[in-house]
């Protein structure tokens, strides 16, 4: 379910999105190089079981919230039950890991630091014994959830495929969801193959079954935001409350030394939900297209499903249609979110909050 934020004139809306090129790297990387719902996962660490019929290793549900630290799960490539654990508990504490798929990468490692930042612990962005002691002291509760599939969950629209052409996209009616898989995996922050990894054999088409999910915290932040921080040496985002007090860290895409995320200072002008795209070759020269293209809304729009206007124009803050690429490609200057974070941000900014970007990583 959407968050209602504040809306921008559909005009500056369609001014903002023609220079913001989502259609770039980070789209191709996700229809080229991520593991599709059907393709095979890394095993979980210790697991052994084999691969259920939709190719995907199995996870032990009961080994997550009982996981402890381990230097092997620390340090496994695969997909570990600590490692999970972890990422929900830094997802539940507003370090987001970006998304929940079980395993150790840059993402998890900038919000380690963070969050060990922000707990007077020595910074290093390694998941260590006092990082992930400290995780289940703050919150001990249950890593995992059940949820039962819902009729509504099905009724869509779902569009077959999302094509990689920016035209092609263009002639589609809605930018929507591929499969309730889909819809599912991103409502509860997690990769599709960790969805299936914890639910081996389910049928996420069929209304009624209950399934293991990623037990989140409510999809507020604790205050009202006065101050966006864009690190672009970190590639993140710190999202400051009154006082100063940090509300929220992100990771984030930013511009390429091509087409880079500008410096010093902007503010938030308005946010629109649900936004449209459209693309105009006049004002940003990627080749994603050689006219005029608009897209039409939709978690998979090349924005993602949240526009955050700022004051210089054609430059925002918006979700994204491959949210496992975050801060793994570049994007096209706009600072680009996950749907989820991107939301989250947008539900508790208002116009004229202060929007710094930084060039080198400052500390809290």
């Amino acid at each position: 379910m959407k968050r209602t934020v504040l809306s921008v004139s559909p005009l500056v809306l369609a001014l903002t999105l023609s220079a913001c090129n989502g259609a770039d790297q980070e789209n191709a990387a996700d229809r080229d190089g991520a593991q599709s719902a059907g393709a095979p996962a890394p095993a979980a660490a210790g697991t052994t079981a084999p691969a259920g019929p939709d190719g995907v290793q199995p996870m032990d549900p009961g080994a997550v919230d009982a996981a402890s630290f381990s230097t092997d799960a620390a340090s496994t490539t695969d997909r570990s039950p600590a490692i999970l654990r972890a990422q929900v508990l830094l997802d539940r504490a507003r370090f987001s890991p970006g998304v929940i798929d079980g395993t150790m990468g840059e993402n998890v490692r900038q919000a380690i630091a963070a969050f060990e930042r922000a707990n007077d612990l020595p910074v290093d962005g390694q998941l260590d014994e006092a990082v992930f002691n400290k995780l289940t002291q703050l919150d001990n509760r249950p890593a995992l959830a059940e949820y039962t599939i819902a009729e509504q969950d099905l009724r869509g629209p779902f569009v077959e495929t999302i094509p990689d052409d920016l035209e092609a996209q263009g002639r589609l009616p809605v930018l929507a969801y591929t499969s309730p898989l889909e819809l599912l995996a991103e409502r509860f922050h997690m990769t599709e193959e960790a969805l299936q990894a914890l639910n081996p054999n389910v049928d996420f088409r069929r209304a009624g079954q209950t399934i293991l999910v990623a037990a989140l915290a409510p999809d507020q932040l604790p205050g009202a935001v006065t101050l966006i921080e864009v690190d672009k040496a970190e590639r993140a985002v710190r999202v400051y409350g009154e006082g100063r007090k940090l509300l929220a860290f992100y990771p984030a895409t930013i511009g390429s030394s091509v087409l880079p995320t500008p410096g010093g200072e902007m503010a938030v002008k308005g946010v629109a939900p649900e936004p449209t795209y459209t693309f105009d070759p006049k004002k940003i020269n990627s080749g994603a297209a050689d006219k005029v293209v608009k897209v039409a809304a939709g978690p998979n729009n090349p924005v993602g499903s949240v526009w955050i206007d700022l004051t210089k124009d054609t430059y925002g803050i918006h979700g994204t249609p491959g949210p496992r690429f975050i801060g793994k490609t570049a994007s096209s200057g706009c600072v680009r979110l996950t749907n989820w974070d991107a939301e989250e941000l947008a539900a508790q900014v208002k116009p004229g909050v202060r929007v710094v970007f930084l060039e080198r990583s400052k500390p809290i």
